[in-house]
């Protein structure tokens, strides 16, 4: 498991959602004849881009010829015989990765879905289904297994020809299949009556970007992709991150943060104990890794979709002459310690050096991707930045080595080399972005007649705005539009998403294959 930890950079979910009006379902070898069934399938995975893709690429062949030759000896498709084998890409550790990279806490996404009473109903399915996994697919010497966890949901699926749907469910575990608008409105849309079961990738956040390189690398095993805030685009010095913060803030806002800033870092100097304890944050002996965390919790309310549980009170302190560092400790002890529920280790580099496999290894793992392939070094701009100038380059870089020794820094040449950044060569690519959301500025924001981008503009439009609603946090598991600030750019997006993949999707039929 060590030598997992030194390989693993980061773990994510992955659904497969099965679409259609007829036919029938086999799970796990046996038998059934369940008319009309969705297949939806959860796994917890997310290790170097490359190797995941690779084990989705042989998934979906393996997926093709099972059931090539099943059609050849049976009218009814038994779809799960073949279909739980052909997850045989995902690995079921269950990591977690850091809430400043877009990557959210296990409490956000499924504690607080129920706290918040958006459970229950709204997931079609929770029943956890098993298959033994192979832990490294690239040794031709480690034969070890280990049972990986995913979801099937199967109404509706039309084994002849209903579309695939591969979701790759982003920021934590999906926990069931959630009932959004991706279930409720594709299904009756895109049941067909031609050719094989097409394929179509979905995903948010890091999964969004894996949905498109899924895409490039293998566009003759999909019709296409969604990439919701898909960070595609690897960055070294991501000063356009803390400017977007400063944006989304607005002017008021803006300054009561650059003042608490400096404000803190004054604190700092003079008191450095006393200020974090004020913060929660003792153990954070590194004046940097304190700077970051009061940086991201500032963050995370414009990046999920609540500006205004930070801004109105910062903003009514100022206003009133009141203590803002006291405002902003209250905000991060109430909102982002207690209801979003970060841990603070997750910023501490003693925490991060431990190579232990634990629950809280994913923060180790998540990093090393970052040190070593993706940078995203969310740095102070030289000029009106909002975060403290201690988080800069040289931080990054000195983080990088006192974790994983020297010699370890971020090749983002090679990375964008090789998957094309921004200026990805693919197609029947659709990418969107929430306008308040930081990370689009390491997506592909330019559309083309191939590769069409939208953003979609609202107060609390964040990260992955399209499938999941706003808030992004608490998560609404039909992705509720009606709570944003301006429904009707969500909806508008959400139907031209629907119109490219019908499109996409018809073409695919039309040629009589499950690919193009």
């Amino acid at each position: 498991m060590v030598a997992l930890v030194a390989r693993v950079m980061a773990m994510e979910n992955i659904v497969v959602t099965m679409m259609g009006v007829g036919g029938g379902g086999v799970k796990d070898g046996g038998g059934g004849d369940d008319d009309g069934k969705i297949v939806v399938v959860v796994a917890m995975d997310r290790k170097d881009c490359l190797l995941q893709l690779t084990f989705i690429e042989t998934a979906i062949h393996r997926h093709l010829r099972r059931q090539s030759t099943t059609r050849d000896s049976e009218t009814r498709f038994p779809m799960m015989t073949s279909f739980s084998f052909s997850l045989s890409f995902l690995f079921a550790m269950m990591m977690w990765t850091p809430l400043s990279y877009g990557f959210v806490n296990p409490r956000t996404l499924l504690q607080l879905e129920s706290s918040s009473g958006s459970g229950g109903g709204k997931l079609l399915t929770r029943e956890e289904l098993w298959f033994d996994q192979t832990l490294d697919h690239f040794s031709p010497y480690d034969r070890r297994k280990f049972p990986q966890r995913y979801y099937e949901f199967l109404d509706y699926f039309r084994p002849s020809d209903g579309p695939i749907f591969l979701k790759i469910c982003g920021e934590s575990a999906c926990g069931g299949i959630a009932n959004d608008y991706l279930s409720n409105g594709l299904n009756v849309k895109l049941n067909r009556n031609k050719g094989d079961n097409p394929w179509f990738v979905f995903g948010v956040s890091y999964p969004g970007a894996l949905s498109a390189w899924f895409r490039v690398k293998f566009p003759h095993l999909t019709c296409g992709s969604l990439a919701s805030s898909a960070v595609v685009e690897a960055i070294y010095d991501f000063t356009e991150f803390d400017q977007q913060i400063g944006e989304s803030a607005g002017p008021e806002c803006k300054a009561a943060l650059q003042e608490t800033t400096h404000l803190v870092e004054q604190s700092l100097t003079t008191n450095g104990r006393a200020i974090k304890a004020l913060f929660g944050a003792s153990q954070l002996d590194i004046d940097g890794d304190f700077m970051y965390f009061l940086a991201d919790a500032a963050v995370i309310a414009f990046q999920y979709g609540n500006p205004d549980k930070l801004c109105s009170p910062l903003v009514q302190a100022k206003t009133n002459g009141e203590d803002l560092v006291e405002a902003y400790a209250k905000y991060i002890k109430d909102y982002y310690l207690g209801t979003f529920g970060i841990d603070v280790e997750t910023y501490n580099q003693k925490h991060l050096k431990n190579t232990a496999v634990t629950e809280g290894s994913s923060d180790r793992l998540w990093w090393f991707q970052v040190c070593t392939e993706v940078a995203y070094f969310q740095v102070a701009p030289a000029n009106d930045s909002i975060r403290s100038s201690k988080v800069d380059t040289k931080y990054h870089e000195d983080l990088c080595k006192n974790v994983f020794g020297d010699g370890i820094y971020p090749d983002v040449l090679a990375t964008n080399l090789y998957y094309g950044g921004t200026k990805i060569a693919g197609s029947k690519i659709v990418f969107t972005n929430g306008s308040q959301d930081p990370w689009r500025h390491a997506s592909k924001q330019t559309s083309s007649p191939e590769m069409p981008s939208y953003i979609i503009s609202c107060h609390n439009c964040g990260h992955g705005t399209d499938l999941r609603g706003c808030p992004q946090s608490p998560l609404t598991l039909e992705g509720n539009s009606q709570n944003c600030s301006n429904p009707d750019a969500v909806n508008k997006v959400r139907q031209q998403i629907v119109e490219h993949i019908d499109l996409w999707l018809s073409e695919c039929q039309e040629a009589g294959r499950s690919y193009m």
